[in-house]
């Protein structure tokens, strides 16, 4: 049926943007298999890294003094200085109360013992559930790091992956630290030298088909500073010419490449500690120029940065940018770039990923994200609407799918699951 008027339209995107079931394409969450490396409930929540940074701002205590708390006692501080002491508006304290108002806690309260006593009824495996539905997620992919010595028996033992979650397999400390990272390699049995040449360079093929086969990954990815530049005369240049870009042509699947994080320029804080620089668009460019089989899927840390991906997009279809990123990803950022995306690109793109590290966080970052992804549509569409053209139902339903599921199975070529 087609659309003829804003009043009509806004229900049909409000009821295909709230109904949408997403694939979330880049967390660091896993299933209950992998025992510490899932996080979640109200403790894990507070004492995510951003509010660490954001109450620290306020607290002139050590940092030591901090990280020796216990985490209960770290989410005592948090949530006193936070949420008690200050208005709680910064986007990471309002996703907070997010995620209790969308499981049905009162947040009116401000009974911190009472959201935990909450968490603590619930069984780990019905949370994830819970959460799932809550959220609106049909799967997610993971960060899955063969270098990780909590994970990596998780892998070995054969464990039964939930569905729900996919893999991709992380190479930061492959390229990042290569000297370090053979040492590891040759530990295993692969035949690794300290150059990049000959027999290494098939070894550390070898180990990445074997990683993504044990993994199933749908896509390798890794970490990159602002200084990344391509073409680099470098162990990382080498190991990505030579190694990352051949196995993922031949398995068929993208290299996703995040690059733009300024590591620890805060030591003291730990993984509140980094920031953020401005990368070198023609990196990007080198790479879908010099290797048009490969497929690469970008998010770039840097606000600065995005008009020009936006542009390189627009002339290389071998890539694929995705998500508002880190410290991109709040409200004022993500409607600004979803717009400029729509504008300069049409629907061929990612708008969001979650990169939630705590399970709970699914909740908050696809609550906010979709109202704001929905406004920014309705605004496209009614400028549509305003030439004479009208849009129908069903093609609305077929636009948002894309937008959060169906362009990123569509770029990997397989089927939605």
């Amino acid at each position: 049926m087609a659309i003829r008027d804003e009043r009509y339209l806004k229900t049909v995107l409000d009821r295909a943007v709230s109904q949408v079931q997403i694939t979330d394409i880049h967390t660091h969450t896993y299933p209950a298999d992998f025992g510490k490396l899932l996080l979640w409930g109200i403790d894990e929540l507070l004492t995510y890294h951003y509010l660490a940074a954001e109450t620290l701002r306020w607290k002139d205590i050590p940092y030591d003094a901090y990280w020796a708390m216990t985490k209960r006692e770290q989410a005592d501080l948090i949530w006193q200085t936070l949420f008690i002491d200050n208005t709680p508006y910064s986007e990471s304290c309002r996703g907070v109360l997010t995620v209790l108002e969308k499981l049905g806690l009162d947040t009116a309260k401000r009974d911190l013992e009472s959201y935990r006593r909450y968490f603590a009824s619930m069984k780990v495996e019905d949370y994830i559930d819970k959460v799932f539905e809550t959220a609106g997620v049909k799967e997610l992919v993971m960060t899955n790091d063969p270098f990780d010595d909590l994970e990596r028996p998780v892998w070995e033992n054969g464990c039964k992956l939930d569905p729900r979650f996919k893999a991709a397999l992380r190479v930061d400390p492959l390229l990042n630290t290569w000297s370090e990272a053979g040492k590891r390699l040759r530990e295993w049995g692969y035949e690794v030298e300290a150059d990049i040449t000959g027999k290494t360079v098939e070894e550390v093929r070898r180990f990445l088909r074997d990683q993504i086969d044990l993994m199933g990954a749908l896509y390798l990815a890794v970490s990159l500073p602002p200084t990344f530049r391509y073409p680099e005369d470098s162990d990382r240049g080498r190991l990505i010419e030579n190694c990352i870009l051949p196995v993922c042509l031949e398995k068929g699947i993208p290299f996703a490449m995040m690059i733009g994080v300024k590591k620890l320029v805060n030591p003291e804080l730990r993984l509140a500690g980094d920031a953020v620089g401005k990368s070198d668009i023609d990196t990007v460019i080198n790479l879908c120029a010099a290797y048009p089989r490969n497929k690469f899927m970008v998010t770039l840390l840097a606000r600065e940065n995005q008009h020009e991906l936006c542009i390189a997009a627009r002339k290389f279809r071998n890539l694929m940018i995705f998500g508002c990123w880190w410290y991109l990803n709040n409200p004022s950022l993500i409607e600004e770039m979803t717009r400029m995306r729509l504008e300069l690109l049409g629907s061929s793109f990612i708008p969001q990923h979650s990169d939630a590290r705590v399970l709970d966080q699914l909740i908050y970052k696809w609550t906010h994200s979709r109202k704001i992804i929905g406004e920014v549509l309705f605004d496209k569409y009614s400028d549509l609407l305003a030439t004479g053209w009208l849009p129908e139902a069903s093609e609305i339903d077929r636009d948002v799918e894309k937008l959060f599921s169906g362009n990123f199975w569509t770029f990997l070529q397989r089927e939605l699951p």
